[in-house]
């Protein structure tokens, strides 16, 4: 047997001592995963009792993401992981599934990772051409698709298994996520998310959302109106790419019922019956959206789930509900 050359003892010393380090960084509960190939790295972990809050490392917006992640009933054996999407408010403040739902607890004694991304409010979790003044470098569909995935698999020792749900614009995200790299969501929940985005109405409510309500510039996003980067990004138009994930669309009519009325309009004075027909007239619009793409999916012959309730208005109960509903379809998506 030929001796090694000293260079090639160096390199294989050099090998022993990695790998020895990675041992014991996990063994006392340290960051073990090196960068990627994106060079996006998770930089630390701090764990309480079944709830991890990661810090991690975007190279393409290079900053530091919060992601807090539900770790599954048994953390002995490997889990999917169930990618949670807010939605305007992007999990910044108390608009998210934390703090309005049920959905960790409802998940809290199954076998998933319920991974929970914090920040990017507005940004529709797109990848913007350009930084905004408002709400600066906006790269999430590439953070989401790309850089987290492998970070969560070393890191959590997951069975590499992921679905994806997102509701009102992340209802939009969902999809255009599962467009741009098929096959990494098995299945894709969108609760009240309006599908087209190029046409008239659908830019409208992008802008409405990302402009009006959040202070940002569309041209910034995707470019002026005619800029074939709507059309690009446009789910109903490129639905094509959704052929082989497991698909559940949902929407209310816009009518409300008398619980949506008091979750509107008690103790916010006439502030509540704007709120209130704000959230009518947003749902009934998701609904025509969401109807315009089961008609798409229709008719090139891609099969979904659907639920279209005659009633609803657009707010948390009933995505706490959409979410129930889809957890068998979720779940067989991860394998469970």
């Amino acid at each position: 047997m030929k001796l090694l050359s000293l260079r090639n003892r160096a390199v294989l010393r050099g090998a022993v001592v990695a790998a020895t380090a990675a041992l014991v960084l996990s063994a006392f509960g340290g960051v073990a995963s090196a960068e990627d190939a994106t060079g996006s790295s998770v930089t630390s972990v701090d764990k309480d009792g079944r709830t991890w809050h990661l810090q991690v490392h975007s190279a393409a917006m290079d900053k530091d993401i919060t992601v807090q992640v539900q770790r599954p009933v048994d953390e002995s054996k490997p889990a999917p992981n169930l990618y949670l999407l807010s939605g305007l408010d992007a999990g910044e403040g108390t608009a998210s599934w934390q703090q309005q739902t049920d959905a960790l607890t409802f998940l809290s004694d199954k076998q998933v990772n319920v991974v929970l991304p914090i920040g990017g409010r507005g940004s529709y979790y797109a990848d913007w051409r350009q930084e905004d003044p408002k709400l600066g470098v906006n790269k999430w569909q590439t953070f989401l698709t790309q850089e987290l995935p492998p970070l969560l698999d070393d890191t959590l020792g997951s069975t590499g298994l992921n679905s994806l749900a997102g509701l009102s614009t992340s209802g939009t995200a969902v999809l255009q996520m599962a467009e741009a790299r098929p096959g990494l969501f098995k299945a894709v929940a969108a609760y009240s998310g309006c599908a087209q985005i190029a046409d008239p109405l659908g830019r409208q409510f992008v802008k409405l959302s990302v402009e009006t309500w959040s202070g940002g510039n569309t041209v910034n996003m995707y470019g002026p109106d005619n800029d074939p980067a709507w059309a690009e990004n446009d789910p109903v138009i490129n639905a094509e790419k959704l052929r082989g994930t497991a698909l559940y669309i949902s929407s209310g009519s816009g009518i409300p019922q008398p619980e949506d009325v008091r979750y509107y309009t008690e103790g916010n004075g006439p502030q509540g019956v704007v709120n209130l027909g704000l959230g009518v007239v947003i749902e009934g619009a998701t609904n025509y959206c969401s109807h315009n793409l089961m008609n798409k999916l229709d008719s090139i012959g891609i099969p979904a789930t659907y639920q279209f309730p005659p009633v609803g208005t657009h707010y948390w109960p009933y995505w706490q509900e959409a979410l129930h509903d889809s957890w068998p379809l979720l779940a067989t998506g991860m394998g469970i």
